[in-house]
């Protein structure tokens, strides 16, 4: 490792994994800190937060496990609370949060919108709300959010409320990186496409392929132009770049990893 971030401190919300295997957040955390940052690791899981503090520490890094609840102010407060208790500093805040409820706007239930509204949106605006006066002291920060291509492109499952809230993410950091560009902190959304991580086995099969994980594999795998689907290293590789000094006159943007499904879509489309 290269040291991209050393002497960095980063908050990573989200950074375990919902079942066995890599999630994009437990990846971010790991590679932050392989390349030299002390991170501190986020979940509402507790457990989860504790196996990916575990993993850094097992490779010499320094990591540390909290648990909250995201959409809680009060646990999101604690949160920057204990990484400035800690270390002094917020560089990094890497937003990972989000889940997936099947159904259209005339079969999803009202308080699976709303969940999926406070999950996916709102926690974003609450991590924000209390990283940014610790970055604005130090004059500089960055923040980076895992949205979808899911954002910008109808990918073939009817899930409304994750297709809105992530076209909202990406509003609400392009409206972070403008508002707060002048006092030395960047904002900008990763867009992952077809993964496979943790996330999509636990929340999409029932969407593809009724219930079978390797069918939904196959037929994603399909749609992609490289032939096969992206993991969370892809998305943790991207997350490190945003994070580092080597974007440092990178802010309000969009970074696709998708192994070109998007623009696939836009053709199909006759966009």
């Amino acid at each position: 490792m290269s040291g991209r971030v050393a002497e960095k401190t980063a908050i990573v919300v989200g950074a375990g994994s919902i079942g066995p295997g890599w999630g994009n957040g437990k990846a971010s955390a790991v590679l932050l800190a392989r390349e030299g940052a002390k991170v501190l690791c986020v979940d509402a899981n507790a457990g989860a937060a504790e196996e990916t503090a575990a993993l850094i520490a097992g490779e010499g890094g320094e990591g540390a496990a909290f648990t909250a609840d995201a959409t809680d102010e009060a646990g999101v407060a604690a949160m920057t609370a204990d990484c400035l208790a800690r270390w002094g500093r917020v560089d990094i805040l890497h937003h990972n949060v989000g889940i997936v409820r099947i159904g259209g706007p005339a079969d999803l239930s009202i308080e699976d919108w709303n969940r999926v509204l406070a999950v996916n949106l709102t926690s974003a605006f609450l991590t924000c709300r209390h990283v940014l006066p610790a970055m604005e002291g130090q004059g500089a920060g960055s923040i980076v959010a895992t949205g979808s291509i899911a954002g910008i492109r109808y990918t073939g499952v009817p899930y409304c409320s994750y297709n809105a809230t992530k076209a909202g993410l990406m509003g609400l950091m392009q409206s972070v990186a403008i508002q707060y560009a002048g006092r030395g902190i960047r904002a900008n959304t990763v867009l992952p496409g077809l993964m496979d991580t943790p996330m999509t086995q636990h929340g999409l099969p029932q969407a593809y392929a009724d219930g079978d994980i390797e069918k939904m594999r196959e037929t994603r795998r399909g749609q992609v132009p490289m032939g096969e689907m992206g993991d969370a290293w892809d998305v943790a590789r991207a997350v490190l770049y945003l994070a580092s000094d080597e974007a440092r006159y990178v802010t309000a943007t969009n970074l696709v990893v998708d192994g070109g499904i998007t623009a696939q879509y836009a053709t199909a489309l006759g966009g």
